[in-house]
């Protein structure tokens, strides 16, 4: 009969136990990227009387938690990630590698990505260039920066008026006959053209198109003395050729200009200018540069240079890979968010602060990039809600409730048989 009190009181401390994990899912409902726990139980040894097995009570045989997919929310954020599938971020700290679905992540003062707690996000690393390397690392975008790139290819697209006249005097910059070249003279028309130097400083070369037989133009390229701002400078001469249907013979495109901005960037710098693919380039003639009997009009200039540019702006596809958006207009990978996945996720260490670590029941982790190798995608953008289901705790909550009540009946009803025994005396 004795052996009823022990046993209604591993009963009273299972169900107590379970309802201390049911507070804890309760109270992180709103906890971003928590996992509900659930609790385990298995009968104690049972003693043998006679040929009776007698039970001894219960206990708690394991506390794991549930890994499924939580709901997910819009933040306005690109750095608030959340994880679609079975799979973990990566954070460091201090060298110790941990694993996380909480995904509210920031940029610290050094331009590291962390979580709230300073842990630091890991992922695969970009060169200059963009190309992602294998190298995993902490994550950092601070700082970056787009380089300067120095114009070498322009192209050029525009009609030319076949009703022009030819110019019979030579093109000059000094049209005012002072001898100052500053004054450009016997041209139909002309057009300006944005470049960069090897230090992305920009510079206005004007096109001056000399009309010089009847299906021919010369092209002029004038920019400004780097040494005399009042002084112009004529680069070179580009032949334009056309048939008599106003199509594109030859650009003479293989031959490029060369222009000197200074002592303090690399000069002499090379331009080529594609005007589109001539006849004799076995091209059409008229996906680019024309001469019909229209008014001159130009469809479309633009060059490869670029100044140097500063980080604006970030977005993370869903394979992870952080692009980063300059102030210069272009856009460049700066790094891949990667992704742990384990065998047994539910044997993972929980740390606290939304932290787990790999224990040798867990396995070990697979690391990879997003999207790839049964690793799940990220979402920028978007937060992983708690997956506790409130009803549900509720239900198991009564339920602990009842078992607690009942375990401790049966303490008071063996208190009461054994309260007779000893009136038995009397």
């Amino acid at each position: 009969m004795l052996t009823s009190l022990y046993t209604a009181i591993t009963g009273m401390n299972a169900n107590g136990t379970w309802l201390s994990v049911i507070g804890d899912n309760v109270a992180n409902m709103n906890t971003v990227g928590f996992k509900s726990s659930r609790v385990s139980f298995g009968d104690v040894l049972a003693g043998v009387v006679g040929s009776l097995q007698v039970g001894r009570g219960v206990l708690i045989s394991g506390i794991s938690p549930l890994f499924t997919q939580g709901s997910f929310e819009t933040t306005s954020s690109a750095l608030d990630l959340s994880i679609d599938g079975d799979s973990f971020f990566i954070v460091n700290e201090s060298g110790a590698r941990y694993y996380t679905r909480a995904g509210q992540f920031s940029i610290d003062k050094d331009g590291y990505i962390v979580n709230p707690d300073g842990l630091i996000l890991q992922g695969y690393l970009a060169d200059s260039s963009g190309s992602i390397t294998g190298t995993l690392g902490d994550l950092q975008i601070g700082g970056s920066q787009s380089l300067a790139n120095a114009t070498t290819d322009a192209t050029i697209k525009l009609n030319l008026d076949s009703t022009a006249d030819i110019q019979t005097s030579a093109f000059t910059l000094d049209g005012n006959g002072d001898g100052v070249d500053d004054d450009p003279a016997n041209y139909n028309f002309s057009n300006t053209i944005t470049v960069y130097d090897s230090q992305g400083g920009d510079h206005q070369i004007t096109l001056y198109f000399v009309k010089t037989d009847v299906n021919t133009w010369d092209v002029h390229y004038v920019y400004t003395d780097p040494d005399d701002s009042s002084l112009l400078v004529d680069a070179g001469t580009q032949e334009l050729t056309f048939n008599t249907s106003g199509g594109l013979i030859d650009d003479n495109s293989g031959t490029s200009i060369s222009f000197d901005f200074g002592s303090a960037v690399s000069s002499p710098q090379d331009i080529t200018f594609d005007y589109g693919t001539g006849t004799a380039e076995s091209g059409s003639g008229v996906d680019g540069t024309t001469q019909y009997a229209s008014d001159f009009g130009v469809l479309l200039i633009s060059q490869d240079g670029y100044p140097a540019g500063n980080l604006r702006n970030v977005s993370i596809s869903e394979d992870g890979v952080i692009t980063g958006v300059f102030t210069n207009g272009q856009t460049r990978s700066i790094g891949q968010i990667a992704l742990a996945k384990f065998s047994a996720p539910d044997k993972l260490s929980k740390l606290g602060r939304n932290l787990y670590a790999e224990s040798f029941d867990s396995g070990q982790p697979i690391v990879g990039m997003a999207n790839t190798a049964g690793l799940g995608r990220v979402l920028s953008n978007s937060l992983e809600l708690s997956n506790v289901d409130l009803a549900e705790e509720f239900v198991k909550m009564i339920s602990a409730q009842r078992g607690f009540q009942a375990n401790s009946r049966i303490i008071t009803t063996t208190d009461e048989l054994l309260q007779e025994l000893v009136n038995l005396k009397r």
